[in-house]
């Protein structure tokens, strides 16, 4: 079993950055994935990022390349999504997912999910 926290959420003026961690406790998924998604009011969960726990993989949305950036430092199993040029329509809710073999963009694909972190990015 994998437990994910997330924090760093927050409001923030467009332009602004953010930078969202998720701490993963319980048995160690060395080889898996962790992901971002993100749910705003009305919407389904939608794919952000995911980075292979290796560090050799990175995808993103295109919505948020070139702005966003994930990564993960093994030492104190946490995953991390900073968000630079941030504009209104990235508010949402943020969640952390992973699993330990699936490298994906569908919410299907991963096993274990955060509580989620609002993001809120004003006008």
């Amino acid at each position: 079993q994998v437990y994910l926290v997330e924090s760093g959420g927050g409001l923030v003026q467009a332009g602004g950055s953010l930078r969202l961690s998720c701490k993963a406790s319980g048995t160690s998924f060395s080889g898996g994935t962790m992901a971002w998604f993100r749910q705003a009011p009305g919407k389904g969960r939608e794919f952000v990022a995911v980075i292979r726990w290796s560090g050799t993989s990175r995808f993103y949305a295109d919505s948020v390349k070139g702005r966003f950036s994930i990564s993960r430092d093994i030492s104190v199993q946490t995953g991390y999504l900073q968000m630079s040029s941030l504009k209104p329509e990235d508010t949402a809710v943020y969640f952390c997912a992973a699993d330990r073999y699936n490298l994906g963009y569908s919410p299907d694909e991963y096993e274990y999910w955060g509580q989620g972190t609002q993001v809120t990015v004003s006008a």
